[in-house]
């Protein structure tokens, strides 16, 4: 819903790239985790987080288009940096650490870092909508989906005991239900445009 809002407006208004940037980066890291030389035995995490790689990419490439100048500039510079901080990963963890037990801790740790600045990504659109009183600017199903994606994890994590995947996610269940309870608490004061009232509705209902 939120980039039907932005195709329509041709803009991108006051919402945030950040989380969506913040899991490009994420979902590579998982998919280099789940590698059979990394972490044997990881099929789903490697299939999962590389649909969502291929989709982050995809809502990033929106931003970028109906993105200011000055906006596209920040997504160039963080995409690069992104993907310069990956490739010297990759490479390290092959250098230097020569056993699956080594190279799964390794970038397990980094994984958890960076699965938790994922679910903290949002607090910058919090902030605001703390600040505004409105959450025109925070999605609904995005907020919804970082709930969901978390307790889904969470099992998942809990079923194999993967304390990597277990302690991000969990992080990111309560982070999404916090979304959730400041969408339950500022959607009435809210003002609402004609691109936004349905999904208003929707929540209402």
């Amino acid at each position: 819903p939120t980039f039907l809002k932005i195709r329509k407006a041709k803009s991108v208004e006051d919402f945030k790239p950040d989380p969506y940037l913040a899991t490009v980066l994420n979902c590579a890291m998982w998919c280099f985790y789940g590698l059979p030389f990394v972490h044997p035995d990881s099929l789903l995490v490697i299939t999962i987080n590389g649909s969502g790689l291929i989709i982050e990419i995809i809502y990033v490439t929106f931003f970028f288009i109906y993105s200011s100048s000055s906006n596209r500039r920040k997504i160039i510079i963080a995409l690069v940096t992104e993907i310069i901080f990956f490739a010297m990963v990759v490479l390290i963890t092959l250098k230097i650490f020569h056993t699956t037990k080594d190279r799964s801790m390794t970038v397990g740790i980094l994984c958890v870092c960076f699965n938790i600045v994922m679910y903290a990504s949002p607090l910058t659109v919090m902030r605001m909508v703390i600040k505004t009183k409105s959450v025109k600017y925070m999605p609904f199903f995005l907020s919804l989906a970082n709930l969901c994606n978390g307790l889904v994890w969470v099992v998942y994590s809990l079923l194999k005991f993967d304390l990597y995947i277990l302690i991000p996610n969990a992080l990111g269940a309560f982070s999404g239900l916090l979304q959730l309870i400041l969408y339950a608490s500022y959607y009435r004061t809210t003002e609402w445009d004609n691109r936004t009232q349905s999904e208003t509705q929707l929540f209402q209902a």
